[in-house]
């Protein structure tokens, strides 16, 4: 090991350390500003991590990229879920789809599927204790209580036909009594999947290979992907596939792209927020259409089976999730924080719907057709400013983004993400804490995109379009340069 090798190998090591204390805490609910203490030492050891990666020799970067995303990825497979139980209605899904029963007609609780409860999932006495059961009403005694580790067991699944299919996929492949490991197992070779699609995509490019550590190393992909299991893992994979197809030039690719898009949208339907980076620069409806006709027709047609199979409606509980979140309300919650500190409530919701349509029309109009990333994560990054949603595992499309266009300054909207999910229950859920923790992502986005924008100031003595170009690097948007190449719009060294 060489003295430009050691700094980033103590770093990482130092990193899946304390990842490893991190998730081994089991302080969720009894300890979430500890917890929370934990992310933040996690996240600035990647951050050291990552400055160190800078001085590594060229050679020697996938190796030790590769390396260091295994060890972080193999973290979040060392305990049960910390933080969240979605994870357990993937299951129940799956095992529901195995019986040959759709996953859209039943309620995990509804007494037609007693036959295909078990101890694990469905808890009975004394294990009925924990502060992540839910009751099921008209079953057990007060001395034997029957329950269940599913979140929401009275309403229909909400998940979307991929990540059923994904589901079943796991059920069919896992041992008896696996319990929770098959989906982080799962999870964890997904993330690396993506880990793999970032370096082919800035190889092709001809971009610093560098930046695919913003998602290999980040504290976000063991908790979130791996350790929670959490199944947008998967959407991401096909989004960023989808996008390294829609930067082609050829229709045939860009058309296999918008299949992945709308393989991703059928996964978690927040890549959807994608879809305007994907038609960056688009002057022509044909380029267009090779993108939107092909994804739109693989989301519609993918519901079609269980449309065939199910008895009831494929959406199940999402109309009642946009509703219990606040999106529908902009008077409730933490919902729309940032718009609702400026503007009346009433007006957020609107405000919301015409500054999104301005993001994403600039985007198709002035961004780089060679590198869709870049206006994804643009519309992406304010997608959450103006929402500032409350899960911190929405992030991992960011995060892979922004391996994509290497502007880190955008990671700060996952951490924001996850001290408001984490931190919650200590501020009794107010928008103040959603105010304060995505306001000081949004300064931090401000301040870093003001730096770079003073960096890349043309010489005034100059003549030509440096202007506009450094205007349009600002917001990631230029026009890419040759393969390989370092000009405006390239991908950068990380900084």
């Amino acid at each position: 090991m060489n003295q430009r090798t050691a700094p980033a190998v103590t770093a990482l090591v130092a990193l899946t350390s304390v990842l490893v204390l991190t998730i081994r805490y089991d302080g969720y609910f009894t300890g979430p500003a500890v917890l929370f203490w934990w992310y933040g030492a996690c996240w600035t050891l990647f951050a050291l991590a990552v400055l160190a990666l800078r001085r590594v020799q060229a050679r020697r970067v996938v190796p030790l990229l590769l390396a260091g995303a295994v060890a972080v990825t193999v973290t979040g497979l060392i305990a049960p879920p910390r933080t969240s139980t979605d994870s357990y209605r993937y299951a129940w899904d799956g095992r529901v789809q195995s019986a040959g029963i759709s996953p859209y007609d039943h309620a995990p609780q509804d007494p037609a599927l007693v036959r295909l409860r078990d101890p694990w999932l469905f808890p009975v006495g004394a294990a009925c204790a924990g502060q992540d059961r839910a009751r099921i009403p008209g079953t057990g005694t007060a001395a034997a209580p029957h329950c269940t580790r599913i979140n929401r067991p009275a309403v229909h699944t909400i998940y979307p036909p991929v990540a059923e299919v994904y589901f079943l996929a796991v059920d069919q492949l896992s041992p008896s009594g696996a319990r929770h490991k098959p989906f982080q197992i799962g999870a964890g070779l997904l993330s690396l999947g993506v880990t793999a699609a970032l370096l082919l995509i800035l190889r092709r490019r001809g971009g610093d290979l560098r930046l695919a550590a913003y998602w290999a190393w980040c504290p976000a992909v063991p908790i979130e992907a791996v350790n929670n299991a959490h199944a947008d893992v998967l959407g991401v994979l096909l989004a960023v596939a989808g996008l390294g197809l829609a930067a082609a030039r050829t229709m045939s690719r860009k058309a296999a792209g918008g299949l992945l898009l709308g393989a991703a949208i059928a996964t978690k339907l927040m890549p959807a927020v994608v879809l305007p980076g994907a038609l960056s620069g688009v002057r022509r409806m044909r380029d267009a259409a090779a993108v939107l006709l092909p994804a739109a027709a693989f989301t519609a047609l993918s519901y079609l089976p269980y449309v065939l199979l199910s008895h009831g409606s494929v959406f199940g509980y999402l109309d009642g999730y946009v509703t219990e979140e606040g999106y529908g309300d902009p008077e409730a919650g933490s919902r729309y924080a940032l718009l609702r500190l400026a503007l009346p409530d009433v007006w957020a919701l609107p405000v919301l719907l015409g500054a999104m349509a301005c993001v994403a029309l600039y985007v198709m109009w002035r961004g780089s057709p060679q590198r869709p990333w870049s206006g994804a994560l643009l519309v992406t990054g304010w997608a959450f400013f103006l929402l500032t949603p409350g899960y911190s595992w929405y992030a991992l499309l960011l995060v892979a983004l922004v391996a994509l266009d290497g502007r880190w300054e955008w990671l700060g909207i996952a951490l924001a993400g996850a001290a408001v999910y984490i931190l919650g229950p200590v501020f009794d859920y107010q928008a103040a804490l959603s105010v304060t923790a995505y306001g000081l992502a949004l300064l931090l986005v401000l301040l870093a995109t003001a730096i770079r924008a003073r960096k890349t100031s043309p010489d005034p003595s100059r003549e030509g379009t440096g202007t506009a170009r450094a205007a349009h690097r600002v917001v990631g948007t230029d026009q890419a340069g040759p393969r390989g190449s370092a000009t405006p719009g390239g991908d950068r060294p990380l900084t």
